[in-house]
């Protein structure tokens, strides 16, 4: 276990520190600063994340002079809620409001069997993939770790999830705006603390990370992590992936296989998430099937199919229903899982590649790719 070291966290204009950028071992060195015993972070963590307390003053195990001086020097801040939209099937979408008139989005989407919160990684995203709504809102800036871990705890809080241990949210991943390995320290700890039995308690199975291929950081990702891996693939051939994903021309398909292959090596049972969007004419025919299975067959893969879904001026239109089975019956036949993604929340503009949130755009290629060594 790692010793702790002084918190990384940066003050807020006020001084304080929120304590929602701080993990498990952050808050241990944060109570070691304060002259307090690591296991302090464990019972302030029960507070913030079992009971959803934000008030030092209520959080009764603590002693009068730790919770006096916890008021003086830090805050627990979640972003505000600027908006709780719910969709005629049950999903919910929340406008989060940021700093500089920014808003995310997030979207819980309700199952017999599960329920997923879609979350964001960063204010817009720099990578313009053409079929994205997202990518047409251009790029600000990263989330903090309060921010992205601020979703997980607002949605629980407006989803009413009881603190005798009934829970809404069973599955989380970030699929929202943004592309998380861009935003990489502050995503790794932000899916800690879902993970972690102190925080949310997620299962590492449950938690999943969408990305478009950032092949360095999928590496990175291997030595620190053991989230789930999804990774949005829209193409079987590198002159059509440049066109719908241009991460892609910087690292192209063949790089991107082998950190998902090198990702899940030694890790049973694991397996990599394709993410196809069905485009009319684009990519839907059944030779487009025939290449994409013969690119992924020695990979341990499920491959989501997902039924474009429009918004003004994207320029594409979704694969009607017999393509999207003809491709889906192809993987099948080669052996490969493959599950036709239910559209959820379209009504509300919350289905997948429709989150545009409000972002103040400073340019979309704000040195998004410049990755931490």
């Amino acid at each position: 276990m790692r010793e702790p070291t002084a918190a990384p966290a940066s003050p807020a204009a006020d001084g304080k520190i929120n304590l929602l950028d701080l993990d498990r071992r952050d808050l241990e060195a944060f109570c070691v600063s304060l002259g307090e015993k690591p296991f302090r972070a464990a019972q302030i963590m029960k507070w913030i994340y079992h009971e959803r307390v934000t008030d030092f003053a209520a959080m009764s195990n603590l002693s009068k002079g730790l919770r006096e001086r916890l008021a003086a020097c830090a805050e627990i801040r979640p972003p505000e809620l600027a908006l709780d939209q719910g969709s005629r099937d049950g999903s919910h979408k929340w406008l989060v409001r940021l700093d500089g008139g920014n808003c995310i989005e997030t979207v819980f989407i309700p199952e017999p069997d599960r329920g997923t919160l879609c979350v964001s990684s960063q204010i817009g995203c720099a990578l313009a993939c053409s079929f994205c709504a997202t990518a047409r809102q251009g790029f600000n800036r990263n989330l903090t770790v309060a921010e992205i871990i601020g979703q997980v705890w607002r949605a629980s809080e407006s989803l009413g999830e009881a603190r005798n241990g009934n829970r809404a949210i069973t599955n989380i991943v970030l699929m929202g705006m943004g592309e998380p390995l861009l935003n990489f320290d502050n995503v790794v700890k932000a899916t800690d603390l879902m993970q972690d039995d102190l925080g949310f308690g997620i299962s590492k199975r449950r938690v999943t990370l969408s990305t478009a291929g950032v092949v360095p950081a999928l590496y990175r990702l291997r030595e620190v992590s053991e989230v789930s891996l999804a990774v949005s693939l829209h193409a079987p051939d590198d002159e059509l992936r440049n066109r719908l994903v241009p991460l892609n021309r910087k690292y192209p398909i063949a790089e991107l296989l082998a950190a998902c292959r090198h990702y899940i090596a030694g890790r049973p049972h694991r397996r990599i998430t394709w993410e196809y969007v069905l485009l009319e004419g684009v990519n839907d025919s059944e030779a487009h099937a025939h290449a994409l299975a013969a690119l992924i067959k020695t990979i341990p893969s499920k491959v989501n199919l997902i039924p474009f879904n429009p918004f003004p001026d994207a320029g594409y239109r979704r694969s009607g229903p017999a393509a999207i089975a003809r491709f889906q019956a192809i993987l099948m036949a080669h052996g490969l899982t493959a599950i036709t993604r239910k559209t959820r929340g379209d009504d509300i503009a919350a289905a997948c590649g429709q989150l545009a949130g409000r972002v103040q755009a400073r340019g979309r290629r704000q040195r998004p790719l410049r990755l931490a060594s």
